[in-house]
């Protein structure tokens, strides 16, 4: 587990540090072959879950970056919401994730770049807890040039 603080610096440094570690996993979902998007979930300035995209290696649908975080995220804290908890994702989450992560009652989400055609918001944003703070465009160009690689090599 990391720890780093933050409590001198403003949240716009702390969403760089810990997209960087997002990113990080996406490359793990890469390295196997699987669309490569990466999720990490803090608390406190602890990562308290990680995931990365393990649809192919599952053959389950459902087996998003964002929904291995929250389970790890979970399994960490044990409980099953995550209130003062940030999650960073690589990619705008889909309708799925984003109604997940209403469930879990997040208090903030921050996602690099969007996913226009997949993405939640263009579905409507009010998916989210009412609660939820969402941010985008962290590191968007780095997440969205990971994803458009692995794209152009499939085509």
């Amino acid at each position: 587990m990391s720890f780093y603080n933050f409590e001198d610096t403003d949240s716009g440094e702390q969403d760089i540090h810990y997209m960087k570690l997002a990113l990080e996993e996406a490359k793990k979902a890469l390295a196997e072959d699987e669309i490569p998007i990466g999720a990490i979930v803090v608390s406190k300035n602890r990562i308290i879950g990680r995931g990365y995209n393990l649809t192919e290696r599952f053959n389950d649908v459902t087996a998003h970056a964002e929904m291995q975080a929250f389970t790890s995220a979970t399994q960490t804290i044990g409980g099953k919401y995550l209130k003062d908890c940030t999650l960073y994702v690589t990619i705008e989450p889909c309708v799925m994730c984003a109604g997940a992560s209403y469930w879990t009652q997040i208090s903030r989400i921050v996602y690099g770049a969007r996913e226009e055609k997949r993405g939640f918001i263009s579905k409507g944003s009010n998916l989210l807890h009412p609660k939820t703070v969402l941010k985008g465009g962290v590191m968007a160009e780095e997440c969205a040039a990971m994803m458009k690689s692995f794209f152009a090599k499939r085509r």
